[in-house]
């Protein structure tokens, strides 16, 4: 706003324009330059790649290359539609999806809610630090901790069950174990790092609110439910909008790991269908357009997730 003198003495404010974009970034300068590694590394391992989608509308050949390779357009997705593999995989990706979704997603936020109630900072950042840690070790390792606490050899948890019930369980073969072994791996490992952010929303809660609301009479949990909760809703919202988008994928490196001949019939997902076919066999432009149904589906989600959200009145993503 700009101040002009009025011609009786007062003052008027007038509208500036605004100002032009590339003087604007010029202004800027020093937080666009921070941009461009996160830029490059999009430009250079997410869109660049997606020209090789091309090979899902053909019968590629690596000889032949992508310019000389038969065009066959949507034969691909027609096959894999009608292949009975397709409801398998749907079904095993959805649940294990699902089963995250329930129970994983509410974990850091019910953790970030209980450390804010700790006072002590020494003993809140060292439950942080205990937290955290499981986040950078390796999912090899993890898989091999699970094959060590629950194979029915020696493992720890199968020798506390046979000194209780007298028997054993297969929790490494049997299909109906595999998608809760699964679920417990990411919460044990991921919960942590997934409070970082809801730590950071509830530390620009106004404490001026818990005061009046303890002056008022209300006990924890309602200053909780009433305060706490709604002033993080929006990051919830989003956090959420974000973790649909990334339901399908279920983790390759997890699910192959702990993936066998036993309990293949629930833990086959997109991810490992694309690795056997793709890589193993070769089927480039099959799996190919796997990968890209999957792609689209995510995209759908996470479009229908954020218009719903909007809809209820609640921030969307964008």
């Amino acid at each position: 706003m700009a101040r002009v003198k009025g011609t009786g003495g007062g003052a008027i404010f007038v509208q500036k324009g605004k100002e032009p974009i590339l003087k604007y970034m010029f202004r800027h300068k020093w937080m666009y330059l921070l941009m461009l590694p996160g830029i490059f590394y999009f430009i250079i391992f997410k869109y660049v790649p997606m020209a090789g989608l091309v090979i899902s509308f053909q019968n590629y050949s690596p000889f032949l290359g992508i310019a000389g390779s038969e065009w066959v357009g949507t034969e691909h997705f027609k096959t894999f539609f009608m292949n009975p593999d397709f409801r398998m995989l749907f079904v095993n990706t959805f649940s294990i999806a699902i089963l995250n979704l329930v129970f994983f997603f509410p974990m850091p936020i019910v953790l970030a809610l209980l450390l804010n109630e700790i006072k002590n900072k020494m003993v809140k950042k060292s439950i942080q630090t205990m937290i955290y840690i499981p986040h950078f070790i390796s999912m090899v390792i993890v898989a091999s901790l699970t094959f060590t606490l629950l194979n029915t050899e020696n493992g720890a948890v199968n020798q506390i069950i046979f000194a209780m019930t007298g028997h054993k369980l297969e929790f490494l073969s049997d299909p109906q174990y595999f998608r809760w072994i699964i679920v417990i791996q990411n919460i044990w490992k991921e919960t942590g790092w997934g409070m970082i952010i809801f730590l950071a929303a509830l530390a620009g809660v106004d404490t001026q609110l818990y005061e009046a609301a303890s002056v008022d009479g209300a006990g924890k949990l309602k200053q909780m439910w009433h305060i706490t909760l709604p002033a993080i809703k929006s990051t919830i919202i989003i956090m959420l909008i974000l973790k649909v988008g990334t339901l399908l994928n279920t983790g390759f490196e997890q699910i192959f790991l702990m993936k066998n001949s036993l309990n293949s019939s629930v833990a086959e997902v997109f991810d490992t269908y694309v690795y056997t076919l793709g890589i193993a066999q070769g089927a480039f432009s099959y799996s190919t357009a796997v990968g890209l149904f999957k792609s689209l589906v995510a995209t759908v989600m996470v479009l229908s997730t954020n218009w719903i959200c909007k809809k209820c009145g609640e921030t969307g993503l964008y």
